[in-house]
């Protein structure tokens, strides 16, 4: 991956986008597609849409969500301890002992969520899971008076880790999940502008609110009304211990993007991206979901008369953890694989399953 593009990523990445509260992060996208997009605009959601205009092809749509799983500030007792809610789906297990940061107004907020020492604790009590709402947040104040002078209800938090590089091209990272996917489908828009512009009408929607309950691709899929839609999301890699491949399939890191085949996806769709992923060399994976995909691909396949669907996942370990970890090659290869497929679209392309 360039460097120019890697610093794209790892600043979007980076900045703290939890449901509801997505502005900063497509502040960042914004500042990437002023000059390239024909159209941009902000829809009362929250969702950030792009269009490049095309030679009378039909209306592609292609989103990522820029949401991510987080919390926020919803009570502060007379000790100034912070006590929090989950924005998204969070695991109680692993939040306590770690450093978080909550955004407030003007400024960030560092605190740990605390955790009694091990000495402390029962040994009938330590294999326990502490319930979310028994956790608390300490910023260093020492009464409630201190902490609302610096916060306030409702506000954000995320944890305090950013993308670090592993080995080879390895990364790792909170909020990949699913950030990387409006990195792509933005991506995708600059080379298709770069290459002269395609057939097909492109519009680049980075949605909101998808972790608490695809809201953003509803809504944005309805306003765009797109001919046909792919969705760029993270799924699961099962090349890690412990993860079962019987109920998922084989998924691995690094050996290409993931094409999802099922009832919520487009059989036309389908098959032309298997076709363009042959015809390029572009290493693919196939999983199976015989239902909903629980993504924003199932929001836009529903969508007013229906839409022409695909999804298309990048491998993921760790799904929802602080350390997310990926492979770079496999965004550039869902890029090269989005960008040939817009370059590609005939004009006169039926959906239709046949």
């Amino acid at each position: 991956m360039k460097k120019k593009d890697f610093a794209f990523l790892k600043q979007l990445v980076e900045t703290p986008s939890p449901s509801g509260y997505e502005q900063p992060a497509q502040r960042v996208i914004r500042a990437q597609l002023d000059g390239v997009a024909d159209e941009i605009h902000t829809d009362v959601m929250g969702n950030l849409i792009a269009h490049l205009e095309g030679d009378g092809g039909p209306k592609l749509m292609l989103a990522g969500h820029c949401d991510e799983i987080g919390f926020m500030v919803q009570y502060v007792d007379d000790n100034g301890f912070i006590y929090f809610g989950a924005i998204g789906g969070v695991d109680p297990h692993l939040i306590p002992g770690q450093r978080v940061s909550i955004h407030a107004a003007d400024t960030i907020i560092p605190g740990v969520i605390g955790k009694k020492a091990i000495h402390l604790i029962d040994p009938a009590d330590r294999e326990k899971v502490i319930k979310l709402k028994e956790q608390y947040i300490d910023i260093g104040c020492s009464n409630k008076e201190q902490v609302l002078k610096l916060v306030k209800i409702g506000d954000p938090i995320t944890f305090s880790v950013g993308v670090e590089k592993l080995q080879g091209d390895r990364v790792a990272s909170r909020a990949f999940d699913d950030k990387m996917g409006s990195f792509i489908v933005t991506e995708v828009m600059k080379r298709v502008k770069e290459q002269g512009g395609a057939t097909a009408e492109l519009f680049s929607v980075s949605t909101v609110q998808e972790e608490v309950g695809l809201r953003g691709g509803t809504t944005s899929s309805y306003g765009v009304n797109p001919d046909a839609g792919i969705v760029v999301e993270v799924t699961h890699a099962t090349d890690y211990p412990g993860v079962e491949k019987q109920g998922i399939g084989e998924v691995m890191v690094g050996e290409g993007p993931v094409i999802a085949r099922g009832a919520n996806i487009n059989p036309v769709l389908f098959d032309l991206l298997m076709q363009i992923a042959e015809a390029e060399k572009i290493p693919v994976q196939v999983i199976g979901v015989p239902r909903a995909t629980g993504t924003d691909a199932n929001a836009m396949q529903l969508s007013r008369g229906g839409v022409a669907t695909a999804l298309v996942g990048i491998p993921l370990r760790y799904m929802h953890t602080p350390v997310e970890v990926l492979s770079l090659s496999d965004l550039e290869n869902a890029i090269k694989l989005l960008t040939s497929f817009t370059l590609r679209l005939d004009k006169d392309q039926s959906f239709i399953p046949q």
